[in-house]
């Protein structure tokens, strides 16, 4: 295999393998990382004897992110209020051929997801990545994590049910979402209180992520009152210096709101029953930081 065709293969398989770094790792940056550091094993390899460069780009992907989980777990770095992941563009392209992958796809990164895969294990998160997202049979997992079957199964059956307990259900209509989106927003951006709680659940929650780098709420907000009133209350006063941008960021429409150019907040909203049930503010600059020339 030619230098020019090792790259190509590799080109070939980036976004896969983007995909399982970043639902590993939560983090845009440390996912580029990973992707990166196995592009440069990939070009000193003996590829020759390479005979499956899919299943062999995504064991020294996955066990790459296994690692960096394992040093920031290590490392046990304390986060200033609530933590949410850094918001991934998912434009899934040739990807996703029909809206039931579509929808698949997008449920594996969206954010109420990411934030309970934290609390998994680094082989449970794998196990879990490799098993729902893409589809791979507990063997070829054995495989790719050099791992009994057995013990493939048993981890992928504890992260399922901690998975299950533990994510909130909610509604995954792209219309709906997008169009009770639109209306939230509106009344926030407008202060309209009256607005927002005919569209907020009456348990609704707002997690707001700034790292203590940023304006937000230290703990998560519970109540449609609570939730409602501190939207008003954030509202921005001019509207000089502010735009807007509509996305797709993690399998989900969001808005992102720019100031003098720069990404300042990125919102988003989960529904069920046809109302707002849980409220995504990043505002912490460092996760926003990539957005800027989107």
């Amino acid at each position: 295999m030619t230098t020019g065709t090792a790259t190509d293969v590799f080109e070939e398989h980036r976004p896969l393998l983007m995909g399982v770094a970043y639902r590993m790792l939560g983090r845009v940056a440390d996912a580029e990382d990973v992707v990166q550091d196995a592009w440069l094993r990939w070009s000193r390899a003996e590829r020759a004897e390479v005979r499956e460069p899919r299943a062999y780009l995504v064991r020294i992907t996955t066990r790459l992110a296994i690692d960096r989980l394992r040093q920031v777990q290590t490392r046990g770095e304390a986060y200033v209020g609530p933590w949410l992941p850094e918001p991934y563009l998912t434009e899934f392209g040739d990807a996703a051929p029909d809206a039931a992958d579509h929808a698949v796809l997008a449920d594996s990164v969206s954010l109420a997801l990411l934030v309970v895969l934290e609390s998994l294990s680094p082989l449970e998160r794998a196990v879990f990545v490799l098993r729902e997202a893409f589809g791979y049979p507990y063997a070829e997992i054995a495989a790719l994590l050099d791992r009994g079957e057995p013990a493939v199964r048993q981890l992928a059956g504890r992260a399922r049910r901690h998975v299950d307990e533990r994510r909130p259900r909610y509604e995954v209509d792209p219309g709906q979402r997008r169009e009770l989106t639109e209306r939230f927003l509106a009344a926030a951006a407008g202060g309209d209180l009256e607005g927002l709680m005919s569209l907020l659940a009456p348990d609704v929650r707002l997690v707001g992520d700034s790292g203590g780098k940023a304006k937000a709420p230290l703990r998560i907000l519970h109540t449609a009152d609570k939730v409602g009133r501190f939207l008003v209350a954030v509202a921005p006063q001019s509207a000089v210096g502010l735009s807007y941008r509509f996305l797709e960021a993690n399998g989900g429409p969001a808005l992102l709101l720019l100031s003098d150019g720069k990404p300042e907040s990125l919102v988003q909203v989960d529904v069920a029953d046809g109302r707002v049930a849980t409220v995504y503010i990043v505002r912490n600059p460092d996760k926003l930081r990539h957005l800027a020339d989107r």
